[in-house]
């Protein structure tokens, strides 16, 4: 994930001493409930907007059980505040994702990544090469959200132009991309588990390997067999397909230069939000001098100048613009939303923040770890728990790094009285809280990746084998003892 503008680790958690376990899962339950029968009542619509209401429905419910155990108006609407406020760098890059996806469409950076591609990706190992390609984009960004909105939308658009299934591939993806996102020291999220664990970035990624390389073989494996069982839709023939791109478009290698430049400044720790923001300014200067015509005609005029240049990129950062070709296949294929086709997904990350702001401020998010901590007493039972205040935490708060940082501060100290390294906390924190986070759709990542591939999060679940599977993982690893270290061992 990105630097959101305040710093997790300076999270703090809301306790409410009167509120007890019931009282706390009330809002749970009833947000629950409501999605449920809005899902079954508006299908796929349902995150159009009924599902964002819903969520300020639930907000609701919380305020009105913190109002009986005397949590005060004014506090609850300042937790909200804060967490919205937490979510501007992630808003901010949603917009700048949005632009840059207008004017990598009409410079044909995006056609020309869809044309080599498919020359080079065929349906057989398409899958897994979806997974590899986007786990080295991810280790060497240290950004999942990156990953996504550069190479992801590039090989939404091949599978699509192959007929494969595009929830098959956002699934493939993110396992590759959240692969890259725990175990890059450049990824936040890395950062910030061992430090709520207690221990340091190197030790926590050593220890990490144990656990992810496994289940990232195992995801590759299963999208290989996929692969090899594969019947694509699409033309197989591509050189019909290539040559309808080749007739819209001027395609060149030296597109590619644009891509390559933000992933460079990414590694190099440059700030995603201006890498981002000088992609768009790259993609749009490229769309002048590689793409005339295309700009000219979406300003509506008939030639390129500077008026009909300006609006025809200002048009393609900002609101809906396609680029009409001679095969239908591919009419759908090449259009983008801009900034205002992110919109949708910021209204849903601005409501699960009043949800989960509102759940923090009661004191709520607290009474349902510590009952989560105290349910189980054995080793694995501690582990278990972890994993399952993570996995509620993503769903309630809606938030990734609330998953990471409250089981962080709640479970540190009962690690230490097991007798278990901090890095086992610090492990498990990011296969379970990190991972799963694109698997809610009203969670910030959930609703992050699904608007940036355009593939709703029902559509993608099954196949996002890495992030279900590593909490699993984990699991198995606690339950057969295997690679559990000891405090004496650190002291050792």
């Amino acid at each position: 994930m990105e630097n959101q503008s305040t710093s997790p680790q300076n999270e703090h958690i809301v306790e409410n001493r009167e509120l007890n376990i019931w009282e706390a899962l009330i809002p749970v339950f009833a947000l629950i409930a409501m999605l449920a029968f809005n899902v079954y009542v508006f299908g796929d619509d349902a995150l159009s907007g009924s599902n964002q209401f819903i969520l300020l429905l639930g907000g609701a419910v919380a305020a009105v059980v913190g109002y009986f155990n005397n949590t005060k108006y004014d506090k609850m609407i300042d937790e909200v505040a804060s967490n919205i406020q937490s979510t501007a760098g992630a808003i901010l890059i949603l917009l700048m994702v949005g632009a840059l996806a207008g004017t990598w469409l009409i410079s044909g950076i995006i056609p020309t990544m869809i044309y080599y591609g498919l020359q080079i990706l065929n349906p057989t190992i398409f899958l897994a090469a979806c997974v590899v390609i986007c786990a080295v984009i991810s280790v060497a960004t240290g950004s999942s959200w990156t990953t996504s909105a550069t190479v992801g939308i590039a090989l939404i658009g091949i599978a699509e132009a192959l007929g494969i299934s595009v929830g098959m591939t956002a699934g493939a993806i993110l396992s590759g991309a959240y692969f890259g996102d725990k175990l890059s020291p450049l990824s936040d999220t890395t950062n910030l588990a061992p430090a709520m664990a207690g221990t340091d970035l190197f030790t926590h990624i050593r220890y990490m390997t144990l656990t992810t390389v496994p289940t990232i073989i195992i995801t590759i494996t299963v999208f290989i067999i996929i692969g090899l069982n594969l019947e694509p839709t699409g033309i197989t023939d591509t050189s019909t397909i290539l040559r309808s791109i080749e007739n819209s478009f001027t395609i060149s290698p030296w597109l590619f230069l644009v891509p390559v430049l933000v992933i460079l400044l990414i590694v190099k720790k440059i700030s995603p939000l201006i890498a981002l923001l000088l992609g768009t300014l790259l993609g749009a200067v490229a769309a002048l001098i590689f793409q005339p015509g295309i700009v000219a005609q979406i300003a509506g005029a008939g030639e390129l100048n500077f008026i009909s240049g300006y609006k025809g990129v200002m048009q393609a950062i900002t609101v809906d613009t396609s680029v009409e070709t001679d095969n239908e296949n591919l009419n759908d294929l090449f259009s983008s939303g801009g900034m205002a086709g992110m919109l949708g997904t910021i209204w849903l990350i601005i409501c699960a923040m009043v949800f989960g702001g509102i759940m923090d401020a009661i004191g709520a998010l607290a009474r349902i770890s510590k009952a989560l901590l105290n349910l189980f007493h054995t080793t694995f039972g501690l582990f278990a728990s972890t994993v399952f205040s993570c996995l509620a935490l993503n769903a309630t708060a809606s938030d990734q790094y609330l998953a990471i940082v409250v089981p962080g501060k709640m479970f540190a100290k009962a690690y230490r009285d097991k007798g278990l390294a901090p890095e086992n906390l610090s492990r498990t924190l990011e296969d379970s809280g990190t991972v799963t986070s694109v698997l809610v759709p009203w969670n910030t990542c959930g609703a992050y990746h699904s608007g940036v591939l355009g593939v709703p999060v029902a559509s993608y679940f099954g196949y996002a084998i890495f992030n279900y599977l590593s909490p699993f993982m984990t699991l198995f690893f606690a339950a057969f003892g295997i690679k559990i270290k000891q405090l004496s061992e650190k002291s050792a």
